[in-house]
């Protein structure tokens, strides 16, 4: 077992199918899978009974294997089984992980990190599975939730050691509810006879101090997974384990590798990028250490993402920003955005915020609420966890207090909350060593210039230096308007191409009021 002594013993017996040996390292463990044959079985008595086989696993490259072994809140436990689970995005595991002392749990993934749950007692009052929906709040367990996902799902393998006799190939609603109180449910419907329930915690893979990995260290980088881009032939290498989108570096399509090398690749044709080029300011692949709500650790550079909002009048100008996709080995993934009021940091909640009409509260603290809005993605470079679709769109709502934000993204049947913090540009350049005369194309304005609920004091300050401002191009009518526009966003911005195509068509400069912070979101990325 993971440490010291420990009151379960090893009990083992030959598969009735093949003969291999199959190992149950706990008394209460009733199913396995054996590791040769895939047949599932039965304990019953002293002997095993063939129930059915398991259809192998997809090589999905993660990092966890059975025998590992780690520690959660101080308790020692043993990954012992495995299920794989798959849905329209792509695939999840969930591993049996058995305690020192004999209790079971489940470590699953979550938005590119993990959570530890623990199956309890269907509480009273759960909803038919065909009654849920994203957004919706209830009470169960004497806890206030709100549905996170609702997806349909089924389980396609299962491997080692198991608490219940896996239904392999039917599919099922599982939903995943969040609270406050930064915990995840789980409602899973795979079980004709009811819901089965669980409730959990995040847990980083630093945290959970993980050994006996696929890896010398506990980290999710792998050696590189070499498939062909199905729109120009060219060579993708996937570094990553979680990878589920990935741009070819030569055509820049999108492609969907969620299900490997099995098939067809999925994949679609990119517009011309917004920003000439496509260049992100911070390169794909470079690294920065930077303190996002904890120590300072390094990051690197896996993926960009250009969105726009779309206004509510057609005529109106889109404003652009820009999300970079940042991995660190045991923390996971967090988010560095590029928006017109500045930049900041962003990683997705294990929790939900309490949402209080115009406000939401986190942590004891009550954000105030400054947008709704519509995203959508426009163009995306790198590696990501989640699947990218053409002109997907996201609802968005921005939350701040003081420097500290909050944003809501719900994408179809899915919610994602995240949280995070603004930066300055000097910070940024600094830790990615960036040239000095770069540092002035990474400066944003310090706050947005519309939006509702700012104070009355800051929106006069502000109403004042528009009005000098808007003096000052009037004195300078020969001066071209775009030229600072130029300055701050750069040649290739989209602010500045948006600014000349203004000034030919006799419209009037650029939109310099934000409508948004920038989403932070991840557009997927439940409880799997």
């Amino acid at each position: 077992m993971a440490t010291g002594e420990t009151p379960q013993r090893t009990w083992r017996a030959a598969c009735p199918n093949c003969g291999a040996p199959v190992e149950f390292a706990s008394a209460a463990s009733p199913i396995a899978v054996c590791s040769f044959c895939r047949s599932t079985l039965a304990r019953d008595g002293d002997t095993l009974r063939r129930t059915g086989e398991s259809a192998e696993l997809f090589d999905d490259h993660s990092p966890l294997q059975l025998g590992a072994a780690g520690r959660w809140q101080g308790l020692a436990f043993t990954l012992i089984g495995r299920l794989q689970l798959q849905y329209p995005e792509g695939s999840w595991n969930e591993w049996h992980a058995l305690f020192d002392s004999g209790k079971s749990g489940w470590l699953s993934e979550d938005n590119g990190r993990y959570v530890m749950a623990f199956d309890g007692p269907v509480p009273p009052g759960a909803p038919a599975a065909a009654a849920l929906r994203a957004g919706q709040s209830l009470m169960l367990a004497d806890r206030a939730w709100q549905v996170a996902s609702v997806t349909r799902a089924q389980l396609s393998a299962a491997q080692g050691e198991l608490p219940l006799a896996p239904r392999l190939g039917a599919e099922f609603v599982v939903a995943d509810l969040r609270n406050p109180q930064d915990e995840v449910a789980t409602l899973d419907y795979a079980d004709p006879a009811g819901p089965r329930w669980s409730v959990g915690r995040s847990a980083a893979l630093s945290e959970l101090a993980l050994t006996g990995l696929r890896t010398d260290a506990a980290e999710k980088t792998l050696g590189a997974r070499g498939l062909s881009c199905p729109n120009c032939g060219a060579a993708l290498t996937v570094q990553l384990s979680t990878t589920v989108s990935i741009a070819c570096p030569q055509c820049h399509a999108v492609v969907d590798v969620a299900q490997g090398a099995a098939g067809d690749l999925a994949h679609y044709v990119q517009e011309s990028p917004q920003v000439a080029g496509g260049t992100p300011q911070l390169p794909l692949g470079a690294t920065a250490t930077l303190a996002l709500g904890g120590p300072a650790k390094p990051w690197q550079v896996v993926g960009y993402v250009e969105r726009c909002e779309i206004p509510d009048d057609p005529d109106d100008e889109r404003v652009y920003w820009r999300e970079y996709l940042l991995y660190n080995r045991s923390e996971g993934f967090t988010f560095l955005v590029d928006a017109e009021d500045g930049w900041s940091w962003a990683t997705p909640l294990t929790g939900a915020p309490q949402v209080l009409g115009d406000q939401a509260v986190w942590r004891n603290e009550r954000y105030r609420k400054l947008y709704a809005y519509t995203g959508q993605i426009t163009y995306v470079l790198g590696e990501f966890y989640w699947k990218l679709e053409r002109g997907q769109r996201t609802a968005n709502i921005d939350y701040a207090v003081g420097g500290k934000r909050l944003n809501r993204e719900q994408t179809g049947a899915e919610i994602t909350w995240s949280a995070g913090q603004t930066l300055e540009a000097g910070t940024i350049a600094r830790a990615f060593r960036l040239p000095a005369d770069t540092t002035a194309a990474l400066a944003r304005d310090a706050s947005p210039l519309s939006g509702s609920g700012l104070p009355v004091t800051r929106t006069l300050i502000i109403a004042i230096v528009v009005i000098v401002l808007l003096v000052m191009l009037l004195k300078q009518c020969s001066r071209d308007r775009c030229d600072e526009v130029r300055a701050t966003f750069g040649e290739t911005s989209n602010e500045y191409q948006q600014c000349r195509s203004s000034a030919s068509s006799g419209s009037g400069g650029v939109r310099t009021g934000g409508g948004s912070y920038g989403g932070f979101g991840s557009s997927g990325g439940g409880h799997k």
